[in-house]
């Protein structure tokens, strides 16, 4: 199988996506101990520890923007519109999706806004593009 830049991309974003939660379920089992972890009935019950909350957002905030960015990308691969471009787009939305990951949960202000703006721009890239 020869995937596209684009969809390899899109798959590395999906993986890493579903992977932001681990460290602060294992944080959530810490706390709380692996039991009530897991018999929750009530999810809502927040972290204690500020940066697994800030983690849980910022995870909450990778699920939104993903919900954009992949139809975008499946469009270019459906419609075959590939270019260089696309493909930069795609790879930069993924290293800042990461990039605002790890400064969202250290909680580093300007640095994550900056990060999420190049995410959108990389968005935004890949949305023109297709508009034409």
């Amino acid at each position: 199988m020869n995937l596209s830049t684009e969809i390899y991309w899109l798959v590395l974003t999906c993986l890493m996506t579903s992977l932001f939660w681990v460290p602060y379920i294992i944080n959530r089992m810490i706390e709380n101990g692996p039991l009530k972890a897991i018999w929750n009935p009530y999810p809502d019950v927040g972290a204690k520890r500020a940066w697994a909350q800030r983690m849980i957002c910022a995870h909450e905030n990778a699920v939104e923007n993903l919900v954009v960015f992949a139809p975008l990308v499946i469009l270019v691969e459906v419609l075959q519109v590939n270019t260089e471009y696309t493909a930069w787009a795609s790879m930069i939305y993924f290293y800042s999706r990461l990039g605002h990951f790890i400064v969202f949960s250290f909680a580093i202000p300007i640095l994550r806004v900056v990060l999420y703006l190049l995410g959108f721009a990389a968005q935004m890239t890949i949305g023109l593009h297709l508009l034409g």
